[in-house]
């Protein structure tokens, strides 16, 4: 690339410096070519190097691009009839009375907690018996969960 050295701001034809790196490109060998371009034939010339052979007339001919399809040129399939309609879930287990215990002492330790004078008891006393309430009513909720096996025999627990 000769155009360089002749000015220190860089080439005066920066058209002829892009060609000439992009004919340098093309020359080398290292890289890939798109699939489906058609490479020409080349030949050795005298100094050994494998200058490009000339491409026939019709392909320096421009050619037209295949007319595409945008992405909003997309049109959805129709819908099919046999399209998936869940089951109706299984109603919610009535809840025992362990159940309402648990929720009732986590509902006093917030009554505790938000509702100031309500049983008349200090200020320092409440943080902490709040606390406590809501603590025992969640693990009374947690050691309380079902642990009994599924009624059906064959089934192997998993869930979707």
């Amino acid at each position: 690339m000769n155009t360089r050295h002749n000015s220190s701001d860089g080439p005066e034809d920066i058209d002829a410096a892009f060609a000439e790196i992009v004919a340098d490109l093309e020359r080398d060998t290292k890289f890939g070519k798109w699939p489906g371009e058609d490479e020409p034939a080349e030949s050795p010339s005298s100094d050994g190097e494998p200058r490009p052979a000339e491409a026939p007339a019709a392909a320096q001919q421009p050619v037209e691009p295949p007319v595409e399809q945008g992405p909003r040129d997309w049109a959805p399939a129709e819908e099919e009839e046999g399209h998936f309609v869940p089951p109706e879930p299984p109603p919610l287990p009535i809840p025992r009375p362990a159940t309402f215990v648990g929720i009732g002492v986590v509902v006093l330790g917030l009554l505790v907690l938000l509702i100031p004078g309500l049983a008349g008891i200090a200020a320092t006393v409440k943080l902490p018996l709040g606390l406590v309430l809501i603590s025992a009513g969640i693990g009374w909720l947690l050691f309380s969960l079902r642990r009994t096996p599924p009624n059906d025999p064959d089934d192997d627990g998993a869930q979707v």
